[in-house]
């Protein structure tokens, strides 16, 4: 194993270790199976349709599954930095000082309101969680969410925030390696499957992977 790389690269051997390149392949497959799943149902509504206008309401069932469809995929990577319904325990303050000391002055003050970290990669811009991250690619027009949470139990949010985010930058591409990868798709989707505090998070990183150089 090379210098710097996360020693979690060891239990998944068989992963090839994650790039710019791969991570645009896995997006584009992603979209090629959404589109795959997709189509059929599309298809099927307007054959009904032209060969039977009272078969409507099926035509309607079949135009609900191709919308279900992308929206279920969504939520899978909205949970991946949805905070823990939970009551923060006593040791939070001191773990959102610790975090705060590795964040930026408008990124602590982010994280105090959204519940998540922002951070810049070789990548993209990450949105990091205390169960997963996501990662909004340079341009700011594709998002990819991965679910991976610290290993330590009992960590409060802010300390598995901070050991997620200290992965990251031991090892970015380790890092994407190592995760499991939940979506990739549109921001616009993503945001509409987050809560509202963690809105402006999203907002901010896609503003940074806009101006992505």
């Amino acid at each position: 194993m090379e210098a710097g790389a996360l020693p979690e690269l060891a239990a998944v051997p068989w992963r090839r270790r994650a790039s710019e390149a791969s991570i645009r392949r896995r997006g584009q497959l992603w979209t090629l199976t959404t589109v795959a799943h997709v189509v059929p149902f599309i298809a099927v509504a307007v054959v009904l349709m032209l060969l039977q206008p009272l078969s409507a309401p099926v035509a309607a069932a079949a135009l609900a599954h191709a919308w279900i469809i992308p929206e279920l995929y969504a939520v899978r990577g909205a949970n991946t930095i949805r905070p823990k319904r939970r009551e923060p325990p006593l040791s939070e303050p001191v773990a959102q000082g610790f975090l705060g000391d590795l964040l930026g002055h408008e990124e602590r003050d982010l994280h105090r309101s959204t519940g998540l970290a922002v951070e810049r990669g070789r990548l993209g811009v990450w949105l990091v969680g205390e169960a997963g991250a996501v990662l909004v690619t340079p341009g700011g027009r594709r998002v990819h969410c991965f679910c991976v949470a610290a290993t330590e139990g009992g960590l409060p949010p802010s300390d598995r925030i901070a050991h997620l985010l200290l992965a990251l930058r031991t090892d970015e591409t380790g890092f994407a390696t190592v995760a499991n990868h939940a979506f990739s798709g549109a921001p616009w989707r993503l945001r509409r499957r987050m809560d509202g505090r963690g809105r402006p998070a999203l907002a901010a990183a896609r503003r940074a992977a806009a101006s992505f150089s």
